[in-house]
């Protein structure tokens, strides 16, 4: 085969920096851009931060050092202004447990085998004394603002609250260990995860524990706050609540009785065969169901660990203003960045030596305050679209929602529905009812008798609606449901039904009975 050169004329999309950049900025949520503006401003000496009064006060110099640093020789010009032209076209392209053997062969227990590690116990102080005057207002002599610092919230873990008990028993070191071993063994719903028997034959022989020495000390456990500690199952948990319960209360022998040995005839709502297990009237049962109902399943939930930074930040507030509802963004999550006078006089002085790394950074610079701000101005612009279309929803509630699909939305504002999809991505709107996520406004439609269309969501609000209704002696089934919205022309098969119900984390027909 003879070899030979041909000269081809072809176009191809590059995904430019500052494309790249405008993309990876487009898909990130508020506190992901948070993170990720600290590092580039740590990293660009450039780029500042703008924080409080100091955006108003430098403002005039702000303007000029952008205006100046334009002018400079830091890039081709012409070509930066293309980019920015073309960056909507071309992204739319785009497509603990211890060890067994130490925590009993050591004694006597000390302090540190109940130190609570779990939780940071250092504080930031809110000021001395002579801060705060007779009115209980703080004296801001050296400064004019008013500072608060957030307090973090000390959050105690399980095992830490139950340890701290144990050192008030009256008990000797042994047994405080041996409490203390049963202890690493429940999981943080408060349920003792493995038997008696296994924690016993994971006990060394030359220990010497006898299994009702063992069976003693889950004694002592199940008797530490909360109540319900250290069960094994759901029905020996409920039990240690009731047997807590003064003998007083009406109808709780009934309740025992129930737990003890009908508490899955309780769970299938079989009220008749329960009634007739027990040999009660209604009304008994129907306190003795109550009863049963108001003790915890989960004592040591309350306890589980969490992270304050896990927090919603809204980026778009709709408002009504004058009838209509507008969707603006929400100043407060919106960073402020400019170039930094010092450096960009220091460029403008030495624009011949001034060298590669400044005239890269001050690029670098121009190019995040510019993908910042299209990235809250395309976030707008998708927000009031969806608020145009789903208007309904905002006046009515979800049973007004239309069905909304990505594509709509795109040919509206001329961009791709990849952009669309980035935008709406762990971005959220608040409204007068609630904080949604964008995603939220989109859904699949149904098609109705009129040849109209009914939305997912609005599917979702009647069947809510209708079981919030509905006679809990007689419970609405599946296919009840789907004759009643049939009636009002919305064709949906049972199993969509059902689907939904379970969305919703609805019960089926028999689990919502009650008397």
């Amino acid at each position: 085969m003879k070899q030979s050169l041909q000269l081809k004329i072809s176009q191809n999309l590059a995904l430019t920096p500052q494309l790249q950049q405008s993309i990876r900025l487009l898909q990130l949520s508020t506190l992901e851009l948070n993170q990720e503006l600290e590092i580039i401003l740590q990293e660009n000496p450039l780029l500042e931060l703008v924080e409080g009064d100091d955006d108003n006060q430098d403002e005039d110099s702000a303007e000029g050092s952008k205006n100046e640093s334009s002018n400079n020789e830091v890039g081709d010009s012409d070509d930066d202004t293309d980019g920015d032209n073309n960056i909507d076209r071309e992204r739319d392209a785009e497509i603990s447990s211890k060890d067994t053997q130490d925590a009993l062969a050591e004694a006597p227990i000390s302090d540190d085998d109940f130190k609570q590690n779990d939780f940071d116990e250092d504080y930031e102080e809110y000021g001395s004394a002579s801060q705060w005057d007779e009115g209980g207002k703080q004296n801001n002599d050296d400064d004019d603002d008013v500072n608060f610092t957030r307090q973090e919230t000390v959050v105690t873990s399980l095992r830490n609250h139950l340890l701290d008990q144990i050192k008030l028993l009256p008990l000797s070191d042994r047994d405080q260990r041996l409490m203390l071993l049963l202890i690493d063994s429940i999981n943080e719903n408060g349920y003792l995860e493995s038997s008696l028997a296994d924690i016993m034959a994971s006990l060394p022989e030359e220990l010497e524990v006898d299994f009702l020495e063992l069976e003693t000390a889950l004694k002592h456990v199940q008797n530490l706050d909360p109540i319900g500690i250290g069960a094994t199952c759901l029905q020996e948990c409920i039990l240690l609540q009731l047997n807590a319960l003064p003998d007083s209360i009406p109808d709780l022998a009934l309740a025992k009785t129930i737990v003890k040995e009908h508490l899955h005839v309780l769970a299938n709502k079989d009220f008749n065969k329960l009634r007739k297990l027990v040999n009660c009237s209604e009304e008994n049962l129907k306190s003795a169901q109550a009863l049963i109902q108001l003790q915890n399943p989960r004592p040591g939930a309350g306890f589980a660990e969490f992270s304050p930074d896990h927090f919603i930040q809204h980026e778009v507030i709709v408002k009504k203003i004058k009838g209509i509802w507008v969707a603006t963004l929400n100043d407060g999550v919106m960073p402020k960045l400019r170039i930094n006078q010092l450096y960009a006089d220091i460029l403008k002085r030495n624009r011949e030596n001034s060298g590669q790394y400044l005239q890269s950074q001050m690029q670098e610079a121009r190019w995040m305050i510019k993908n910042i701000q299209q990235r809250f101005s395309t976030i707008l612009r998708v927000s009031q679209a969806i608020v145009d279309r789903q208007r309904n929803f905002f006046e009515h509630g979800e049973i007004a929602m239309r069905p909304l699909v990505l594509r709509e939305i795109a040919e509206e504002l001329e961009l791709h529905e990849s952009t669309i999809s980035r935008v709406t991505t762990h971005k959220y709107m608040l409204t007068p009812r609630g904080i949604f996520e964008l995603k939220y406004f989109f859904g699949s439609h149904v098609s109705t008798d009129s040849g109209g269309e009914c939305s997912a969501t609005a599917i979702r609000a009647l069947i809510k609606q209708l079981v919030a209704e509905e006679n809990t002696k007689k419970p609405l089934s599946d296919n009840q449901i789907s004759e009643i919205l049939a009636k009002e022309g919305i064709v949906v098969a049972r199993r969509t039904i059902a689907k939904y119900r379970e969305s919703l984390n609805i019960p089926p027909a028999n689990l919502r009975k009650s008397l």
